[in-house]
């Protein structure tokens, strides 16, 4: 497994490699010149040994075992060869930009690149490539080891299926709730017409999926309601499919023997359920499996049919219509000791005192917390020590021990079964940051992209490409999001706890990821540093006991190219200085950095993603020279004034802060800057700045053509006309750059405050394209503007005055609308007709003074109904069973406890079951949300509905409600649901 990761992680690097270095290095040559005649070959040479390296790497991972010893050592080798490789491209594209920049001619900048050190530095690599090659063939590397594979490869430990030696046998642990829900979805619905049902269990892998659909299964009810059953593992047919009905035919029809091909045994088995009721269970499907089977079940019939599987998108097909999503969710604390105690059995000293710390590693998976404590099991007596020294090295004991066994082929499975390495690459790379530590999508797509670990063969759309990772990545339920919906795009996720220690520590295995306290740090790709003292739990942090830094040489020089640090960092907060070729930087949670520490910044010229923290009030003037530059994230900073050169950094896309700029509208350097906006400018985010009256930004913006995001601060008091025109000549600029082509995600929030409405009036009768809008300030009379845009599918309106019904009726203009929210409206006698918002997906009311009238027939498309107000009553006139396709309703937590239970007994009554949640607000403005747990009856009542305290709540969970959404992700709603399976050789 080792080196599947270490040659998934080579493979990938290498391709960026050759992508985004090689190519420009080789440009520079390929004019002929004597000067570096042989030069030339031995770059073509080494970019051709690039290509091979990566290639043979990826035949490789279709083996089915580890490699040998000696093939270890030799990927070993090559993998160093081609690290020394990137780290001299590297040098010498730095080098050329730097010879004299674009004034220098192209004879003094090829002699940089072919200088005596750069030319004798290509030859040795040269030379190593050829011994190395020779060395496989003395060796015979390559002989003897098979070259084809299955979707099983590198997992070595076959488990029984169904054998009680297989595994330690008890019954399941809290698991009443969720077969009482899953009961509840395979329940008829008083007045839908009888048809056959599919409910898909989904979740990570270990999450008792399985287990669940098993107790179900065997449950007492399931029994006298369908007399005809049939488990079958799916999983185990893969690619198979006349096996996988013969499974099913055998279950149905034991004794009976299967004839003719599959389509003939589709017709045996949909004659003989024909008139049958029936419950089938396929345990861990594929999508293509689910498609050659659907056709055999008739769909008039009040059957049933469970399947599970990890893959979101896969549940959504199958229970597609008629159905429903069950989605697991983790252990809490008081199951997951519960299960540790039922493997366990017998009473073992010291438990109590020690199972905090195993409970906070396995991060409430079921599996992790069996294995674990069948490891346990030849312990006499567990201390302290023991637990954090199992804790601290999970991962290694996960891919050693034979306890593990079965967790480490979940997990396996889980990274193998990504479909692509550049993907398995962007996985890996989650471990830089600590184990619980929420991860904002928007900053891990932009460092992938910084990274190289985008691959895609059109250059503009890598964006998208990172985007679709990270929706891989979440359908696969291998990263989960932070907040409960699944109906709105994930903004902030965080890794599975233990799947996060087992690739930390392949990673580190690969010479991928370290800490930056490693002795050996100098020959890792990436480095972190989190202080376990910075005031997170034991859950948030790595746990590889690594020693600190420190007894480095100073001279030391680092071929890392990423550095993340979180909490207190002392001494080696300095040390990105010696990553000469770093090219992200995070230091946003960084707690002691100083303003002193990041003069030496300009150094790092490979520099592509650099964020920093709230100790930051200032930005060295010489950042000027981040010539690669492309992300700077200055949220957390206390930087209110950017400086000029920020803005003329040539590649930088995504500037993101809070702040003005440090030039007056008549200053001289003016007509400089707007001349290099229009023709260089690649800034894309520009979120946000302030316009007060004073500065120059609105100015600028104008010409800033490539800009898709924008937030903007309107801070000018009185009656200021000059700064109100200027601003609204930008927006105007901004609104009409593509209203040819209507094409791509352009978002515009405007924070009026308490201003006059003059540049929303200004803005009335135009005509432009966005695709999200939000408004805060005083609103009133002033909504023309989003009327007029045409393409709109966001719109969010926060109003600190009265916008009346007229003004809110306007909106029903909005054709495309997929999603409104209305915080803190007045809502008054604003009705929603039958034709109003005819595509309109969600409906957010925040803190709101009433409920809309929603007509009969009007949201026929609604799927998420957000109702955040603690004086909400009962239903408040709205009937759920007219939205059809409902998924979710979120309420304030605070509400009455009757108004729950009205809810959620009206939820029951829909035919799509949809989710009953719950958030609770946080902060001085009210307007934070975190997730939460259903409200006991005591939370929920009266007496208490002007306490605002959090219990038991993540501050990870934290969701902002101005966040945009761009585009939507639905799956078919299941209620929420805490899952704590058995353990069962075949859990998965």
């Amino acid at each position: 497994m080792v080196a599947t990761v270490a040659s998934a992680v080579l493979g990938v690097v290498l391709g960026a490699v050759t992508k985004n270095v090689v190519a420009l290095v080789v440009k520079l040559v390929e004019k002929r010149c004597e000067l570096w005649k042989g030069f030339q070959n031995d770059m073509d040479f080494i970019k051709r040994e690039l290509l091979m390296i990566a290639g043979a790497e990826e035949d490789r991972l279709s083996g089915r075992c580890d490699p040998s010893a000696v093939k270890s050592i030799s990927m070993e080798e090559m993998r160093d060869l081609a690290h020394d490789i990137e780290d001299c491209l590297d040098r010498i594209l730095r080098d050329t930009a730097e010879c004299g920049g674009e004034a220098s001619s192209l004879l003094r900048r090829v002699k940089a690149v072919v200088s005596p050190r750069y030319a004798d530095e290509i030859k040795k690599l040269k030379e190593r490539l050829k011994a190395a090659h020779q060395r496989k063939l003395d060796y015979n590397v390559n002989g003897g080891e098979p070259s084809v594979a299955g979707p099983a490869a590198a997992l070595e430990f076959p488990v029984a299926a169904n054998t009680a030696a297989a595994a330690r046998v008890f019954e399941p642990v809290g698991i009443k709730k969720p077969k009482r829900e899953v009961l509840e979805l395979l329940d008829e619905v008083e007045g839908q017409p009888e048809q056959l049902s599919v409910i898909s269990i989904v979740g990570f892998g270990g999450s008792g999926k399985s287990t669940l659909a098993r107790a179900v299964y065997d449950s007492p009810e399931m029994a006298g309601r369908f007399p005809h059953r049939a488990w079958v593992v799916a999983s185990e047919y893969r690619g198979d499919t006349r096996g996988l009905l013969m499974a099913l035919f055998a279950e149905l029809r034991p004794g009976d023997r299967a004839n003719g091909d599959a389509r003939q045994m589709q017709a045996d088995i949909a004659n003989h359920l024909s008139d049958k009721r029936y419950l089938i269970v396929f345990d861990d499907i594929e999508e293509q499996q689910w498609d050659f089977l659907k056709s055999t079940f008739p769909e008039k019939t009040s059957s049933r049919i469970i399947v599970t599987t990890t893959v979101q998108a896969v549940g959504n097909v199958c229970s597609h219509g008629h159905g429903n999503v069950y989605n697991m969710r983790t252990l809490d604390v008081k199951h997951s000791n519960d299960l540790l105690e039922a493997v366990l059995k017998d009473h073992l000293p010291g438990f109590e005192q020690s199972s905090k710390t195993i409970v906070n590693k396995c991060d409430g998976n079921p599996l992790a917390l069996v294995s674990v404590a069948n490891y346990l099991l030849r312990k006499n007596v567990l201390t302290e020590k023991d637990c954090e020294q199992i804790c601290h090295s999970l991962g290694y004991y996960m891919t050693k021990e034979y306890a593990f066994r079965k967790l480490k082929q979940v997990l396996t499975n889980n990274y193998t079964s990504l479909p692509g390495h550049p993907l398995k690459t962007c996985l890996l790379y989650l471990c830089v940051f600590p184990n619980g530590h929420t991860i904002r999508r928007s900053s891990l797509t932009r460092r992938w992209l910084a990274e190289g670990y985008v691959q895609c063969k059109h250059p503009r759309s890598a964006f998208l490409t990172a985007d679709e990772n990270f929706e891989e990545l979440i359908d696969r339920n291998i990263i989960r999001p932070t907040n409960s919906s699944r109906s709105a795009k994930v903004k902030t996720c965080r890794a599975h706890g233990i799947m996060h220690e087992f690739m930390l520590h392949m990673s580190m295995s690969a010479k991928f990821i370290t800490s930056l306290g490693d002795p050996d740090r100098s020959n890792y790709r990436h480095l972190f540093m989190e202080n376990p003292s910075s005031g997170k739990g034991l859950e948030m942090t790595h746990h590889h006991s690594i020693p600190t830094c420190g007894s480095t040489s100073g001279s030391e020089k680092l071929r890392a190219r990423s550095l993340t640090i979180c909490g207190s960092a002392g001494e080696a907060v300095a040390d990105f200085t010696k990553c000469e070729l770093l090219r992200v930087l995070d230091l946003e949670e960084c707690t002691d950095l100083v303003e002193d520490n990041i003069n030496g910044i300009h150094k790092l010229w490979h520099l592509k993603y650099l964020s920093l923290g709230a100790t930051i009030c200032n930005l060295p003037r010489k950042i000027e020279k981040l010539h690669c530059l492309e992300t700077l994230d200055m949220r957390k900073t206390k930087i209110d004034t950017l400086p000029l050169e920020v803005v003329k950094l040539p590649h930088l896309a995504h500037l993101l802060g809070k702040f003005k700029l440090g030039i007056g509208k008549n200053d001289s350097k003016m007509s400089e800057l707007c001349k290099f906006l229009s023709k260089e400018s690649n800034l894309q985010t520009l979120a946000g700045f302030v316009a007060d009256g004073s500065q120059g930004f609105p100015m600028l913006m104008v010409h800033m053509r490539k800009l898709k995001k924008v937030k903007i601060w309107y801070t000018a008091t009185g009656e200021d006309s000059k700064s109100s025109a200027d601003l609204s000549e930008a927006i105007n600029k901004f609104v009409q750059d593509e209203i040819d082509t209507s094409v791509g995600i352009r978002s515009l929030s405007l924070d009026l405050g308490n201003s006059s409405g003059n540049i929303l009036r200004s803005l009335e009768n135009l005509y432009g394209y966005l695709s999200s809008l939000k408004l805060h300030g005083a609103l009133s009379g002033l909504t023309q503007f989003a009327t007029s845009l045409c393409g709109l599918t966001e719109l969010c309106l926060s109003s600190t005055n009265n916008l009346t019904s007229n003004e809110l009726s306007n909106l029903n203009k909005l054709m495309h609308l997929e999603h409104l929210k209305l915080v803190r409206v007045s809502l008054g006698t604003f009705v929603i007709r039958r034709r109003d918002f005819p595509r309109l997906l969600r409906l957010c009311l925040v803190q709101c003074s009433n409920i809309p009238t929603i007509e009969e027939g009007g949201l026929l498309k609604l799927v998420s109904l957000q109702l955040l107000s603690e004086d909400l009553e009962g239903l408040s006139g709205i009937k759920i069973e007219s939205h059809k396709h409902l998924q979710e309703v979120v309420l304030d937590s605070t509400v009455r406890s009757e108004t729950i239970t009205t809810w959620e007994n009206a939820a029951k009554k829909h035919p799509k079951k949809p989710r009953i949640l719950f958030l609770q607000s946080v902060g001085p403005d009210m307007l934070k949300y975190v997730a939460t747990e259903r409200p006991s009856s005591e939370m929920g009542s009266s007496t208490v509905r002007g306490k605002r305290e959090i219990h038991d709540v993540q501050p990870s969970l934290v969701i902002d409600l101005d966040s945009a959404m761009k585009r939507m992700r639905f799956s078919v709603p299941s209620p929420a649901s805490t899952e704590m399976p058995r353990a069962r050789a075949g859990t998965t």
